[in-house]
């Protein structure tokens, strides 16, 4: 496949995102690799193309659109604003010492639309939007929701620590299971005994005796009750047609009260999407398919895939990332609700394009 085919599909997408009322933008490829460490934190690294500039110091390849848009539109952005972009991201695909037999490309090309708006009807006019552009592929819609789940986490009878160490890991479902088993587990009681000796080390002794502290007072705390584990793991493993996932979300509700206004949210946003002539029988709800996303999303996440095709990423991926906008835009006093998404050409083209 050429890098022409890529460019014709993507200009196809871009065309349908300025029907929709978006400003074209380019962003830059190199990006200052700080503001991403600070937002993804270092496990952006292993996905990431790292360089050093002698003067800009730590770059980095453009691993996606959304951060250089949302700084874009904190600069000089009015409101609301939608935004359209074609270009490439660079990703490292394959880890391992061996090339795998089918490898993915560690740089393809991606279209993407993002609007800032305050409209509660914003996650129903983007999940919309790549709905229409998408149709004539006939692929699986997959909705999500994470403030969903962080709401359930943040209902847990646990200390603030606890519950904010389970919040960091939330998209790292292997970690946060071996968490929340020590969580929900007595505490191994450890020995911090006096001594004359000099500290050592390279963290300083005030940082040594404060981690010495925090250890002291979770090793008081008591587990998580065995019925706060069975919720949570009955919230993340709900799959079903979206109304049917609504009904079992709202019956959950009875018992963990604080995700009602996301079940709430979420009747609406079918609501919405219904009135658009959508069939939201045949969208496909995983309380856990923001998990799998990237870490800025904070809300309804979505994803349309290709069947037959397990292998392949989503064809288009987005989600709604408020509190990543919120981030960015504080040290020019602004803060936006931010909702978008990107659609892969490569993929497109492979599945016969939208003839």
């Amino acid at each position: 496949m050429s890098k022409r085919e890529k460019q014709a599909i993507g200009q196809q997408i871009l065309s349908a995102f300025r029907a929709a009322g978006a400003e074209e933008v380019a962003p830059d490829i190199l990006l200052e690799a700080e503001t991403l460490l600070d937002l993804y934190g270092e496990d952006i690294r292993a996905r990431a193309y790292v360089t050093q500039d002698p003067i800009r110091g730590e770059m980095m390849l453009r691993p996606d659109f959304t951060v250089p848009v949302v700084q874009m539109h904190m600069a000089n952005g009015a409101e609301p604003a939608r935004y359209c972009y074609l270009g490439e991201v660079f990703r490292k695909q394959d880890h391992g010492e061996t090339r795998p037999d089918h490898p993915r490309d560690n740089e393809y090309l991606q279209a993407g639309f993002e609007l800032f708006a305050r409209d509660p009807d914003a996650d129903a006019e983007v999940f919309a939007l790549f709905h229409q552009i998408l149709a004539p592929l006939r692929l699986q819609a997959s909705m999500g929701d994470m403030d969903l789940l962080m709401d359930a986490v943040r209902a847990l009878p646990l200390s603030g620590a606890r519950r904010a160490a389970l919040l960091h890991h939330i998209w790292r479902p292997k970690r946060f299971a071996r968490l929340l088993a020590r969580f929900s587990a007595p505490t191994l009681t450890r020995s911090f005994p006096e001594s004359d000796a000099p500290w050592t080390g390279l963290r300083s002794p005030d940082e040594m005796q404060a981690r010495i502290d925090r250890l002291r007072t979770d090793a008081a705390e008591a587990p998580l009750a065995p019925q706060w584990v069975e919720r949570l793991e009955r919230l993340f493993t709900i799959r079903a047609p979206a109304p049917e996932a609504l009904r079992q979300l709202r019956a959950l509700a009875a018992e963990i009260p604080d995700i009602a206004e996301a079940v709430d949210r979420l009747e609406r946003n079918l609501s919405a999407l219904a009135a658009r002539g959508i069939d939201v029988e045949a969208i496909h709800f995983d309380a856990s398919h923001g998990r799998h996303t990237m870490e800025y999303y904070d809300g309804m996440t979505f994803s349309f895939a290709a069947a037959g095709h397990e292998d392949w990423p989503p064809v288009a991926s987005g989600g709604r990332y408020d509190a990543l906008a919120a981030v960015l835009g504080q040290a020019r006093g602004r803060s936006i609700p931010a909702v978008g998404g990107v659609i892969r050409p490569g993929l497109v083209h492979e599945l016969g394009g939208f003839e």
